[in-house]
């Protein structure tokens, strides 16, 4: 496909998305706007985009696409500009908000004025933000969802995701309605839950500072999804609130139900609390993207000893595999460490633990 895309919004979310259309549609022209100039000369030397804008209002008279990659808030401003300006007729617009009820409601204005759009949402992320932290491939096999309206031509909805094909990520077509229910129980909900248990925690650690540097292993890593952007978040949270009042309602409902359980002592009900919790965690799907973005952890034990951390890290650079995060867990009190690794992706894992095994002794595994 050919003609002009529109990204606003240049950070890791549009910036991967550029990328991606640029790989499997070559002829395409990349226009990036964005509030930071930064961004935007960044977007230029990595080759990301192909120019820079100069306005929404300007550039949107020229796009064969328009992409919006800002919050929710934001995004709902900026559509609002569109019905005004003097639009290609076959213009596509999408975004890539994290809720999708009140955006369609604002996008029902473009539908009155004859202007297609259709929701996204792209799930996947990363560990960095910007456009720095842009990839190509970093909606791969990730579910990418689309909430078109009740008007769309199924033309649309075909040519979206056409021009969309290079993020080779799974479309799954929802209604808002269905899209908010389901991110506010999966994604929305434990942000929430996450954070309120960190910040507890945080509290606690003021009368007990062993916590502190007890919390560096696990806790960590369960309550990790507490370190995603604060401003993100609120905006999700004020997006989506109608949904999460009902679903932190039940959350509550459920926490008082733990809490009776445990004050009666009531030993079967906190077994089949339990068992019944692990008989679905354990029927959940392994290997598919999914709400949260995965998160791809190696575990190495490895002897306590100088230089250990860049033999293994060595091991990765010779046959070139890349790695996001690399810690110590520091609650082991035996003579072995244990390196905790993060990939991109489960390939890339698999990848690395093949390479430790083949190069030294060090035991290696998952979850």
């Amino acid at each position: 496909m050919e003609g002009n895309v529109l990204i606003v919004g240049l950070g890791l979310i549009g910036g991967s998305i550029a990328l991606s259309i640029k790989e499997a549609h070559q002829a395409a022209h990349i226009i990036g706007i964005d509030v930071s100039h930064r961004s935007l000369e960044a977007g230029i030397t990595l080759g990301i985009i192909d120019e820079i804008g100069e306005s929404l209002i300007i550039d949107a008279k020229r796009a064969d696409l328009i992409i919006f990659c800002c919050p929710v808030k934001e995004t709902e401003e900026l559509l609002k500009h569109l019905p005004k300006l003097k639009l290609k007729p076959d213009v596509l617009v999408t975004d890539t908000g994290s809720t999708k009820g009140s955006i369609m409601e604002v996008a029902k204005n473009l539908q009155a004025s004859g202007i297609h759009f259709i929701g996204g949402h792209p799930m996947a992320g990363s560990h960095k933000s910007g456009i720095t932290a842009a990839k190509r491939m970093l909606f791969e096999n990730a579910y990418y969802l689309l909430t078109p309206s009740e008007t769309t031509d199924p033309k649309q909805l075909k040519q979206l995701k056409q021009w969309l094909i290079g993020t080779k990520a799974k479309f799954l077509t929802l209604s808002p309605c269905e899209h908010d229910q389901i991110t506010g129980m999966l994604s929305h909900l434990p942000h929430i839950v996450a954070s309120a248990l960190v910040n507890q925690t945080r509290r606690f650690t003021e009368k007990h500072s062993a916590a502190f540097r007890l919390a560096a292993g696990g806790f960590r890593d369960i309550t990790r999804i507490a370190s995603s952007d604060p401003r993100m978040w609120t905006d999700i949270s004020l997006s989506n609130r109608l949904v999460l009042k009902e679903q932190l309602t039940h959350w509550r409902d459920h926490m008082n139900e733990a809490l009776l359980m445990i004050e009666k002592a009531d030993g079967k009900a906190l077994y089949h609390f339990f068992d019944q919790a692990k008989e679905f965690r354990d029927s959940l799907p392994v290997h598919e993207g999914g709400a949260i973005p995965a998160f791809y952890d190696l575990f190495v034990d490895v002897p306590d000893m100088p230089g250990i951390i860049s033999e293994v890290t060595g091991f990765l650079a010779e046959e070139e595999i890349s790695l996001i995060n690399i810690k110590i867990l520091e609650t082991r009190e035996d003579i072995n460490g244990i390196l905790q690794i993060t990939f991109q992706n489960e390939e890339d894992r698999q990848k690395a633990k093949d390479c430790i095994a083949k190069r030294s002794n060090y035991p290696c595994h998952f979850e």
